[in-house]
């Protein structure tokens, strides 16, 4: 919960890393979220994406069984031998030549790997982020996303996907709308998206806290 922490800290809140009224009641003053319904998808995403506000930078400490799961379309079982249990490699390859990356031996690939509640991957994302908020740093160090800023990137995330017109109820129907825009990128995916039972959850969770806390 240091993240939580940290944002609690920044704007004079009790840094106890829970959260409660005074914390959503920043979070959605800070963001300008038009709704409880949208605050509490928004919350109910973030936490699941993030393990519960725990961690900010993409985990890719792969072995090479969850390399062939995760990233099958970059690796065969031989190859996955040599890159596993190492993420620089791993994110210097799988995400190598797009989203406006260089190539693997440009470091690209672990230097732009996902950062944020909701994670923003690639340079190109990346630098649209900085330029949004007009923090031109970031596009040297995006580190900073994973820091300092990452629920704005988050907001950023809903923002340019236009998630927000899928938050106006909080429902199973909503909830999966909203989780396979996150999880599968594309909201008429016929597949279901990885762990949607808890993001209903969550979503929920945070939805009858925001109620209870009439924010």
């Amino acid at each position: 919960m240091s993240a939580i922490i940290d944002f609690q800290k920044k704007y004079g809140l009790t840094p106890d890393g829970a959260i409660g009224a005074n914390t959503l009641k920043k979070i959605k003053e800070l963001l300008n979220i038009q709704s409880n319904e949208a605050l509490a998808h928004f919350m109910g995403q973030c936490s699941h994406e993030s393990w519960d506000f725990t961690t900010t930078s993409e985990n890719l400490n792969y072995s090479a069984n969850a390399l062939l799961r995760t990233f099958k379309k970059y690796f065969t079982p031989e190859s996955a031998k040599k890159y596993e249990k190492n993420p620089v490699k791993i994110a210097n390859h799988v995400y190598a030549n797009r989203m406006g990356n260089g190539n693997e031996e440009s470091g690209d690939g672990y230097k732009h790997r996902g950062f944020g509640f909701i994670q923003l991957t690639g340079k190109n994302n990346q630098d649209a982020f900085a330029k949004s908020i007009n923090k031109p740093e970031i596009k040297d160090n995006p580190s900073l996303i994973a820091s300092v800023y990452p629920f704005e990137s988050a907001k950023f995330f809903f923002d340019t996907n236009n998630i927000w017109k899928y938050t106006n109820e909080v429902n199973d129907d909503s909830i999966l709308k909203v989780s396979k825009i996150i999880n599968l990128g594309n909201v008429n995916s016929k597949s279901t998206p990885i762990g949607i039972d808890e993001r209903i959850k969550k979503t929920k969770y945070y939805y009858n806290l925001i109620e209870k806390s009439k924010i």
